[in-house]
């Protein structure tokens, strides 16, 4: 039986030739086929030298038990998202690995309605098929693949979250990062044209190249921010956007290059639907969330708190019909979106903000970041990891206020808050501390709270 480490919680992914190859991609066609039995299906991919010939197995895999593939080739995770509903598909596969290593690649899996799957829901169950590998005769009809281009659809909703009037103009530094959000960003840049939006752009690393010539998209490191934060200075733009690989995270650089941490953008995008949906919920993650909900519930609006990761994020925005959910991993969900992640979306969301804020990006975060200083997630990579937890708890549950174990462990200490949780693949501690006010206070106890983590 061949190893299935590149089936995730939510996901496939690994490294090729020991993880993953053409005919696993091949088998996975087929058993997505059983498992789900879509009828027809959406497959895109992203800029990788290897999602080609991935992408082209997976579709014969599929096309092998009788399913129908529209195939839109090179795009972003979320076009397939979109496709998947746009086309009223039963499911969706797009090859991709977005940010993680060159070597690497991978899939991303939905059904119908472009609802996630997870083990429970069909995962599992195509992990073990593919790892008996034993599917039998293929379909006696085979599927067909057609290749269709949903883009202009697709530019279409994104700019309806963009309402055109009351706009000044503003210059914005994008880089694509040599990934796959090139193509994407120029017909939603030709759509804002048309439309008369008085936005102009200049671009950087915008062509899709799968040598990553400035190294794999994820602007989410510090080492990488410079990539983006540079030009945004040199060009004198009004802010910079930058996108991961699958471009299904946006990340963001003030008019000064200065990054804007993911809890900001999550209050800077729910302050975006509170004046346009007044008293909307607003799904939000647990790690660091005091702006957060003092920006919706002084917008009229209600703040949801759900446990961390895009699957329980859909699924609470679900069950609230939310009209926004975010994470502080830069992942940002929408109602009119099949409450999916998007990385466009908060591209032509901040820059409607800020087009009508009569005030550059920096200052609507300063205001923020001034009333809610916060840490940002700092990780802990050690040897015991239970240990560090029973330390931590036993020194500041005696003196919180408030618990909270709803993702990791959460105590309001009163005048800070902190949030301590465990990755679910490595020895590592996520750690996250906020504040009402105070910026010292936090940076003390990040030095309080690291030390004592890391002691032996």
């Amino acid at each position: 039986m061949r190893p299935m480490t590149a089936f995730k919680s939510y996901d496939v992914r690994g490294t090729l030739g020991v993880d993953l190859d053409d005919a696993m991609a091949y088998d996975i066609g087929r058993a997505f086929a059983r498992v789900i039995a879509p009828g027809t299906v959406v497959t895109g991919r992203d800029a990788r030298d290897s999602s080609p010939a991935l992408q082209a197995a997976l579709n014969a895999g599929l096309m092998a038990e009788g399913v129908n593939v529209i195939d839109i080739g090179l795009c972003g995770t979320e076009e397939v998202y979109f496709a998947t509903d746009h086309y009223g598909t039963g499911g969706g596969l797009m090859v991709t690995a977005s940010h993680n290593p060159i070597s690497d690649n991978g899939i991303k899996l939905v059904r119908e309605g472009s609802r996630p799957i997870s083990g429970a829901t069909g995962l599992n169950a195509i992990r073990d098929m593919v790892a008996a590998a034993d599917f039998g005769p293929e379909a006696a009809t085979k599927g067909t693949c057609e290749a269709r281009n949903p883009r202009p659809a697709f530019v279409e909703r994104v700019l309806s979250f963009l309402p055109t009037e009351g706009l000044s103009p503003l210059h914005l530094l994008v880089n694509p990062g040599n990934g796959a959000a090139g193509p994407t960003f120029d017909a939603l840049a030709a759509g804002m044209a048309e439309k008369g939006i008085p936005f102009r752009f200049t671009q950087i690393h915008a062509e899709p190249d799968p040598t990553f010539p400035v190294g794999i998209p994820n602007p989410l490191l510090h080492e990488n921010r410079h990539l983006t934060a540079d030009p945004v200075r040199a060009s004198h733009a009004d802010f910079g956007a930058a996108w991961d690989g699958d471009f299904d995270r946006c990340f963001f650089f003030d008019e000064n290059g200065d990054f804007i941490d993911g809890e900001y953008v999550v209050a800077l995008l729910a302050k975006a639907f509170m004046t346009v949906e007044p008293g909307a919920r607003i799904v939000h993650d647990p790690r660091v969330m005091w702006n957060t909900i003092d920006v919706v519930t002084k917008g009229g609006g209600e703040p949801v708190v759900s446990l961390t990761g895009h699957a329980h994020i859909k699924a609470k925005m679900r069950e609230v019909d939310a009209a926004y959910g975010g994470e502080m991993s830069a992942h940002h969900y929408f109602r009119r979106f099949m409450y999916c992640d998007s990385g466009m979306i908060p591209f032509v969301l901040v820059a409607g903000l800020v087009a009508r804020a009569g005030k550059p990006l920096s200052a609507l975060v300063a205001e923020m970041r001034s009333a809610y200083p916060s840490s940002g997630e700092v990780n802990f990579h050690l040897a015991d990891v239970d240990a560090a937890i029973a330390r931590f708890e036993a020194k500041y549950l005696p003196l919180a206020k408030a618990e909270d174990r709803l993702d990791g462990i959460s105590l309001d200490m009163g005048d800070w808050r902190v949030n301590l949780r465990r990755s679910n693949t490595e020895a590592v501690l996520r750690l996250n501390i906020e504040s009402r006010g105070n910026a010292d206070l936090v940076a003390a106890k990040l030095a309080e709270i690291s030390e004592l983590l890391k002691a032996a």
